[in-house]
């Protein structure tokens, strides 16, 4: 009877015993918190990226995992010919299972030949490495200032698109 008694209750804790691991640890709370991010990406000795932000928080503890950046970003990006582009945003978010990237607030994407990219929200999505949004933007290029409402363009910007346009200013050098 002792022995069945033991039995019962050691199979009726099995999944408690998970949940008892996690006390303490709200689901709402991110599972760690990083400051004054400096972070450098390389590939084959070249820098590619540098990513700098007052603060990170990693919710990787969720099922649908995501990195929040609420403090905001500057994002350096240099190509093979060193040339740098530059993202800033007052807000980020990154989710790891789909690669997509949020940007939030005052979004600026400015490359090395000049053109700059104004949004209140930008996505990019790293699989494909195309950036789009649906909300009103602005966009210099050349000697052109495009307003419209939604973007869409790969991350070089020569399929570059403003959508449902509302201006075109032309800008004397």
């Amino acid at each position: 009877m002792v022995i069945a008694f033991v039995m019962t209750m050691f199979f009726s804790c099995g999944k408690g015993l998970n949940e008892v691991n996690k006390i303490g640890l709200s689901a709402n709370e991110p599972i760690g918190e990083a400051l004054d991010i400096n972070l450098k990406y390389t590939d084959s000795g070249r820098l590619k990226a540098n990513l700098i932000s007052p603060k990170m928080l990693d919710y990787s503890n969720r099922d649908f995992s995501f990195s929040e950046f609420n403090e905001g970003i500057h994002l350096y990006i240099y190509d093979d010919d060193k040339n740098k582009s530059t993202v800033i945003s007052d807000y980020a978010i990154v989710y790891d299972k789909t690669g997509l990237i949020d940007l939030q607030g005052n979004v600026i994407l400015a490359t090395y030949n000049k053109d700059t990219l104004f949004a209140e929200q930008l996505y990019y999505d790293q699989n494909k490495q195309w950036l789009s949004t649906n909300l009103p933007v602005t966009f210099r290029t050349g000697g052109d200032l495009i307003n419209g409402k939604g973007f869409d363009s790969d991350i070089h910007f020569k399929e570059a698109e403003v959508l449902e346009i509302n201006g075109i200013i032309t800008l004397e050098e």
